[in-house]
């Protein structure tokens, strides 16, 4: 045995158990279970008295490709950081620059329908950038329908990188919301046909816009129904706004038909993107809802004036991120509103984290802590430990096993059909993976902030990855790069 945590709280949602145990972990995975496990040899012992022990958090939603952005979910309590909402092209390199670069927590991409089609219908060349990426969602060229031929290449392509290990295919569909909903089932028949899961942006819901080619909600509910695919609904807050109540009865709906479909969501009033999205046209915003004052933007902290500087602001950079403002947290009926999202029958939490810049341009550091000036949405440093701030500790809306349940089970289970990896994970079993957070459930809280939004998130007080130690006492260990890929196995 390599290392055994002594007499924490172990929360396991897989068996459903909540009790006062010893765990053995050998070899990267958990070895042992019990009342009290001898000390065995060489093994480091971690005393965890007082403390909850789970499995690490999995987030589906994370576009952090990063060791300084991994390092803050680190402290939020993420084992796996997963970007499957937009996903990157190509897969392979992008799977060869973090093993190169090492990362602290496990990894993994799905195929990306954006990029896919940018490559097609616009020429733009992937290079598995998420700054590319950002700039190639203000592009016009790759949103419009396909015709026959383009649409058959770009699922060639699709095909291709689930063929090479992609979790699934992330699909932006808010990005290109007029393009043509045949296209959108036809994606769905290629995910049902792999055995991989599709994780979509979805494009506008008909309360907000009569004009959409088809409500985001009803299309994904089509493709679920009539292709058999499993459906994941990425961030259903910040797509269905003051309208989610109405998204979450259709979706509840279809689940209790038979439909295969998942719903994630985050406890922030505000998402982040970039400024040259199509939704942020000024002549769509206010169809969202907004107003130009609802976008700040994140490096300058400028908060939009006018349409005016809206259109200098898309047309200077339209991969600047933004941060764009569509609850108020500080409102009852708004907060009340986000937490109906996450407590909505097996909704999972995904944080939807966003790359971290610095003023000089840079993206990574290994430094820590941090170089002073990094921004981001606070979202990447807090998700997991706001909803548990909140949810459990607040409100006693859920109990510690449910939190578990949210935050690493249920997520890990999307994951099973097309990764038997994951089969591994979310869990305590013996033989899991050994990816485990310790916290301390009187203090953990998120700190970041929309001004101060690198604060890493506080009360986790151990975090393991493959059995070894990223957060040790409460302090991020530096040197530690156990990451592990997690790759899809298609059907």
């Amino acid at each position: 045995m390599d290392t055994i945590l002594r007499g924490g709280r172990v929360i396991d949602p897989g068996t459903g158990t909540d009790a006062i145990l010893d765990v053995g972990i050998s070899r990267g995975r958990v070895s042992a279970l019990s009342e009290s496990i001898a000390d065995a040899g060489e093994a480091a012992v971690i005393d965890v008295r007082g403390l909850v022990v789970g499995p690490g958090f999995v987030d589906l939603h994370s576009h952090v490709h990063s060791i300084a952005g991994q390092r803050l979910q680190a402290l939020d309590g993420v084992t796996t950081a997963l970007d499957l909402e937009a996903g990157v092209m190509p897969l392979q390199r992008a799977y060869d620059e973090a093993a190169k670069a090492g990362r602290p927590l496990n990894y993994g991409f799905s195929a990306s329908w954006a990029f896919a089609r940018g490559q097609v219908l616009a020429g733009v060349e992937p290079d598995a950038d998420m700054t590319t990426q950002l700039a190639l969602l203000g592009d016009p060229r790759w949103q419009r329908s396909s015709t026959p031929r383009e649409l058959a290449r770009w699922l060639e392509l699709l095909d291709d990188e689930l063929a090479a290990g992609a979790l699934g295919i992330g699909v932006l569909m808010g990005y290109a919301p007029r393009s043509d909903p045949a296209e959108f089932l036809a994606v769905a028949h290629l995910a049902a046909k792999a055995g991989a899961p599709a994780f979509t942006h979805v494009r506008e819901i008909a309360e907000a816009d009569p004009t959409t080619p088809i409500d985001g909600s009803t299309e994904l509910i089509r493709a679920a129904t009539e292709t058999g695919a499993a459906m994941h609904h990425c961030h259903v807050n910040s797509t269905s706004r003051r309208h989610l109540d109405q998204v979450l009865a259709r979706l509840d709906n279809a689940r209790s038909l038979g439909a295969p479909l998942t719903v994630e969501a985050y406890p922030y009033g505000a998402g982040s993107t970039g400024v040259g999205a199509s939704f942020l046209a000024p002549d769509r915003i206010a169809v969202m809802g907004l107003a130009p004052s609802d976008i700040v933007m994140v490096n300058s902290g400028e908060r939009v004036a006018d349409l005016g500087r809206l259109r200098e602001l898309r047309s200077a950079d339209p991969g600047a991120l933004c941060i764009v403002h569509f609850l108020d947290e500080d409102d009852t009926a708004d907060r009340d509103l986000l937490q109906r999202g996450l407590i909505f029958p097996d909704s999972i939490v995904a944080s939807d984290a966003m790359p971290l810049s610095w003023p000089d341009g840079s993206t990574d550091t290994r430094a820590w802590p941090l170089p002073p000036g990094a921004t981001t949405h606070p979202r990447t440093a807090g998700t997991f430990a706001k909803s548990l701030r909140q949810l459990v500790r607040e409100t006693g809306l859920w109990s510690w096993l449910e939190a578990f349940r949210r935050c690493s089970y249920l997520p890990a289970r999307v994951l099973d059909d097309i990764a038997p990896d994951a089969r591994r994970k979310g869990h305590l079993g013996i033989g899991a993976d050994a990816d485990i957070v310790v916290l301390d459930p009187e203090a953990v809280t998120d700190n970041a902030t929309y001004a101060d939004s690198t604060r890493p998130s506080s009360g986790v007080r151990e975090l393991l990855v493959a059995g070894i130690s990223v957060v040790r006492n409460g302090a991020l260990e530096p040197d530690a790069y156990p990451g592990q890929p997690l790759r899809g196995q298609p059907g």
